[in-house]
């Protein structure tokens, strides 16, 4: 090859097939704009969550639901009676719906509802996200407080307005990128501990997010931006076991509490009764929930928090070549319990939970 054929070589996007435009977030609110209602529920949602974490509403807030959305019908079906069961438990318990739309892959796999919102590799994310965005409002005019896992740096651009708690998860919360999104982020946000059960990162990140940051972004209008933040003052431990073994267990939560001390931040706890913490074995997520349960009854005052995953059938299902062949109400990714179990879980909690929340203020 000639000195001049190397000449003509592009230097640019070798690896890119193409580029779509995306419609910008005020359009997309546009769309789908946050009604009075709905700013209601977000408000009251983050007001409650705050209020928890800073010890003066003595309530244990729960987050369940499905480990990710793919139907929005099955949905809506498990929102309406979360939010039921919500009222009816509402004087011990803050329940948060689990509306995730992306989800972490370290190879390959459905990347989540906002990625792929019809589920064959076509990834229409410019609909994926008309359609959460839609569904986060609907929830919300119902009168239910949502929380999801910040993935996308871009996605709270999109649907911030309508959350009112994040997670970080174990993959992302030693990640520079998340841990400045966070400081930015309008809700409270769990900082979930490392793959490997350390907690170092997750305390690091707590710290790190409650700084003010300088970032590249998008603002409400598509444009790059210098994105500055203030800081954000309610960011939490999640324990959700790693490395094969749990984490939830009184001496580990007592672990927990002494390096949160230690870094100077405030001893707030939420056990995520899934992931290593269950063995991956959702029938296991009940038991979690229950020893968590005794932990509060015997005086803990550091777990203001528990997740569940919860469908409305359990455990879970590979994604078939037929969509047709989906069954209804049953998790794409990680296994889930069922409502039943779900509704069983919470009511107990809220009857072994009403005769001690006043001494859990202070």
């Amino acid at each position: 090859m000639t000195e001049n054929a190397h000449a003509h070589l592009p230097i640019d996007d070798l690896n890119v097939a193409g580029m779509e435009e995306m419609p910008t977030p005020e359009q997309i609110n546009a769309r789908w704009p946050l009604s009075p209602a709905a700013e209601e529920t977000v408000s009251r949602g983050r007001e409650a969550l705050c209020n928890i974490l800073d010890r003066t509403d003595p309530r244990l807030f729960v987050v369940l639901g499905p480990c990710s959305i793919h139907d929005p019908v099955a949905a809506h079906e498990y929102a309406a009676r979360l939010k039921s069961l919500a009222d009816e438990v509402s004087e011990s318990l803050l329940l948060v719906m689990r509306v995730y739309f992306e989800k972490p892959r370290t190879s390959t796999g459905w990347k989540g509802y906002i990625n792929d919102p019809h589920m064959d590799d076509s990834f229409r994310i410019d609909e994926g996200i008309d359609r959460a965005r839609r569904l986060l409002l609907e929830f919300a005019e119902m009168g239910l407080p949502t929380g999801t896992e910040a993935l996308d740096p871009m996605s709270p651009q999109y649907l911030g307005d309508l959350i009112s708690w994040y997670a970080i998860g174990a993959r992302t919360t030693e990640s520079q990128t998340h841990r400045e999104m966070a400081s930015g982020l309008s809700a409270p946000v769990g900082f979930k501990n490392g793959t490997d059960g350390g907690l170092e990162v997750a305390i690091n990140a707590i710290n790190s997010a409650a700084n003010p940051h300088s970032f590249l972004g998008i603002n409400r209008y598509g444009r790059t931006a210098i994105v500055r933040t203030r800081g954000n003052r309610y960011g939490h431990l999640v324990l959700r076991g790693g490395g094969g073994r749990p984490n939830y267990d009184t001496v580990s939560v007592r672990l927990a509490e002494t390096s949160l001390r230690r870094a100077g931040l405030p001893e707030n706890i939420v056990v995520d009764c899934s992931h290593s913490n269950s063995l991956k074995d959702p029938t296991l997520q009940p038991l979690v929930f229950a020893d968590c349960l005794h932990q509060i009854k015997e005086g803990n005052r550091s777990i203001v928090g528990l997740m569940l995953e919860s469908h409305l059938h359990g455990g879970n299902q590979s994604i078939p070549a037929n969509l047709s062949q989906l069954a209804y109400g049953v998790s794409v990714t990680d296994g889930c319990i069922d409502w039943e179990t779900t509704a069983e879980v919470i009511r107990r909690a809220h009857a072994e939970l009403r005769p001690i929340l006043a001494t859990r203020l202070g």
